[in-house]
């Protein structure tokens, strides 16, 4: 079978769309829409995001060495996709698209009440890689919203239309396929 190539570029998609928010002491804090953010260790806990250095949320993140990771959900889609095209410079996303910021546990950037699931993130290294640096940082808390939990205790997350980003456009998660290790679990 022939394949067509194309000059090198980033094709693993889908991706999580979520939005970051930041702040400086003093200054209103800002969201900024990642595509690229992603696990990177379990123990300690660890994710990355890659910014743009021009992004008006680069320095603020750099600076202070802290965010939040928010997640987004159909509800919340056009929110990120608005926090990915505006800048703080020129627009307080809060005030604009009515979220709430909401006060972290372990450090000083807010998340957005509206959010199942807000990450909140240390900065540990930064590796400068071209059009994006990447910001290695250690998960400090995770607050969930408790209106997703179940009668059991179980927390919903699959339940609640996560968003995710594909070539250019958005997507609610949907159909379960499986369940971790189901291809070797026996039959009954």
């Amino acid at each position: 079978m022939e394949r067509e190539f194309w000059k090198p570029g980033n094709m693993l998609y889908p991706v999580p769309a979520v939005m970051v928010s930041c702040g400086r002491p003093g200054e209103r804090p800002n969201i900024l829409t990642i595509a690229w953010a992603g696990t990177i260790c379990s123990d300690p806990a660890m994710v990355s995001i890659s910014v743009r250095k021009e992004r008006y949320s680069y320095d603020i993140i750099r600076e202070t060495g802290e965010f939040v990771i928010n997640l987004t959900t159909k509800d919340l889609t056009r929110a990120a996709d608005y926090c990915g095209v505006k800048s703080g410079r020129d627009v307080d996303k809060y005030e604009v698209l009515h979220l709430t910021p909401l006060k972290s546990g372990t450090v000083a950037a807010p998340g957005i009440a509206e959010s199942p699931v807000c990450i909140e993130c240390r900065v540990k290294q930064v590796l400068e890689l071209g059009s994006h640096d990447m910001f290695l940082a250690e998960v400090t808390a995770v607050s969930v919203d408790p209106r997703y939990m179940d009668a059991s205790g179980k927390f919903r997350l699959n339940d609640l239309g996560l968003t995710a980003y594909s070539h250019g456009e958005y997507f609610e998660l949907g159909k379960k396929l499986g369940k971790f290790g189901y291809s070797v679990r026996k039959k009954k």
